[in-house]
This record gives structure tokens, sequence and C-alpha cells, in this order.
């Protein structure tokens, strides 16, 4: 019997893409990347979004440090747009991890599904994000109430898919691998993290994608998690 969900935060219940284009269109227009021949704003996401999914599943194994994703992901897309290294601007990754957080888009159902299963669920956050965005995110987009719990790698020194975050996570909850169950986006970090630790796990795929035969579960909205719970 179920009494503890763990999500993720950043693309299962946070619409990380969505708030991230909402940023780089501003700082875009900030800082006129225009003028240093990057023509199109979509081009410029796209690449984007590209590099910091890449770098993020090598983050979330441990692959590279936070301050390689951070200083990767925007000289490499400048980069590979044909911008000199010495015209990348020097604030904009400062800008962008301050700013973005700040975004509140959820994706379609959040507040309604975490509404309902608060009622009759302990949940609580599991997250690879950084610490200081992680919580900025929480509090602006009103998530706090809904969660008992909010765990961040960065606090516990390992990431998802360690065995030991989630070993944390429910020692805090105080609850048992039986009862609980994971949420997230993430096949590495949040299925097989989970899976591998003993924790059923469910496979929020919005976009999708063909999911592997070890994906027991999996929704494509968050609503879906009405008809189960």
């Amino acid at each position: 019997m179920i009494k503890h969900i763990f999500f993720d935060l950043d693309h299962t219940i946070w619409d990380f893409d969505k708030n991230a284009e909402e940023t780089l269109k501003e700082l875009y227009q900030t800082y006129q990347l225009q003028t240093l021949g990057l023509t199109s704003t979509e081009e410029f996401i796209q690449t984007y979004t590209e590099n910091n999914h890449r770098l993020w599943a090598a983050y979330h194994v441990g692959k590279i440090s936070k301050e390689t994703l951070r200083s990767e992901r925007f000289s490499t897309t400048f980069i590979q747009l044909g911008i000199h290294p010495d015209h990348i601007p020097k604030q904009f990754e400062d800008d962008y991890v301050r700013i973005t957080p700040t975004k509140t888009n959820l994706f379609e159902g959040s507040e309604k599904v975490l509404s309902y299963l608060q009622k009759k669920y302990s949940l609580h956050i599991i997250s690879n994000g950084f610490k200081e965005s992680t919580l900025t995110k929480m509090e602006v987009s009103a998530l706090n109430p809904y969660f008992k719990n909010v765990i961040i790698s960065e606090d516990v020194g390992v990431n998802k898919p360690d065995k030991a975050i989630f070993e944390h996570a429910l020692q805090k909850a105080e609850a048992l691998k039986e009862e609980s169950i994971m949420i997230g986006d993430s096949l590495e970090a949040d299925i097989t993290g989970a899976q591998n630790f003993g924790m059923k796990a469910i496979f929020f795929n919005p976009l999708k994608k063909e999911a592997p035969e070890y994906v027991d579960w999996q929704i494509h909205h968050l609503e879906e998690l009405l008809q189960y719970f």
C-alpha cells in the first residue's frame, strides 16, 4: 500500500524547458545577440536545450561537476553557432541562473494533482537540481505547501540514481520502500535509480518517447495519476 510519493521537480512538475525558453528569449534581447550574428532565437534555444540536456545527463551520473555543466552549456552553444569565445557575453550564464528559477510555469495539471494527492499521501521532492535554484523554484511557484520534504542532491552529496539519495529520502520521510513510489522524467536518474534501490517508479513521459522494457508504469500527463491513486 503506497503512503509516500516522491516526485522529481525539473521536467516533471516545474516545466524546465518552458521556463528556460522564456528566460533565453529575454536574454537574447537584453544582450542583443543578433548583433553577434545570431539571427534565430529558435536555433539558439534549440542548440542550448540539446547541450543542456546532454550535460545534465552526464551530471546525474557524476561524469561532470556542477561547475563544468555551468561553464560549458552556453560556451558550447555560442561556439557551435559560430561565435568566437572572446565575444561570448561573460555574465550570460549568471543572468540565466538568476532569472530562470523565478519563472513559474508548471506542467499542466500540477496543482490539481498535487492538491488531490496531498490529502491522501505524504508528498516529497527528490531533486538533482542546484540547491539555491531549487529552493527558489519551490518558493516562487508556491509548491512548498504540497511537500513534507525537499531532498536536494547538493545537500546529500550524491545525485540520483545513486541509491544513497533514495535511502536518505526515505529516512527523512520515515518511509519504507514497499510503501513508496518515485515519479520522474529521467529514465536513468528517476526510474532506474528508484528500481535499483527497490522502489516502484512511474515514468513521466509527456513527449511520448518509446519506453524501454524495464519501465513498468508510465504516464503522459500528470492528471493520469488521478486514475491510479
